[in-house]
């Protein structure tokens, strides 16, 4: 599990090849990957956007940008743990993703939580981030 602490706000990512879903024969590799969003600071925040980096075996660079995470803009409250899953589609054997969350502060303050770089591997294979 890849974690980043950012603010009080602890991002946690464990990503999950889906062998089911690919075709590596046509270079197709689908990974899923399950968030756990963790707030321990002291006030209530709301994720607004999202940013995410993905980088495949060749270096080729895909940027994604949006409001709020499948659908929602959640807002956590001190103590609380939002939680979601989403998947990523490589046409590579692996690769790498990391990025970060827009938040919003019940005063309209706003601020970027770090999420940790996490490799995309093949079962059986050693994560490292490169």
């Amino acid at each position: 599990m890849y974690r980043a602490v950012t603010h009080g706000i602890e991002v946690s990512v464990e990503p999950y090849y889906l062998d089911e879903e690919s075709k590596p024969e046509s270079s197709q590799y689908i990974w899923a990957y399950m968030i756990e969003i963790r707030n321990e600071s002291a006030e209530a925040v709301q994720l607004r956007t999202r940013y995410w980096k993905i980088t495949d075996a060749l270096g080729r660079t895909e940027e994604v940008r949006g409001p709020g995470v499948v659908g929602e803009q959640p807002v956590i409250q001190p103590g609380e743990t939002f939680e979601y899953s989403s998947g990523c589609p490589l046409k590579t054997s692996s690769g790498i993703m990391v990025g970060s969350y827009g938040m919003e502060r019940p005063d309209g303050s706003k601020f970027d939580v770090d999420i940790p770089a996490f490799s995309l591997d093949l079962p059986d294979v050693a994560r490292s981030v490169n």
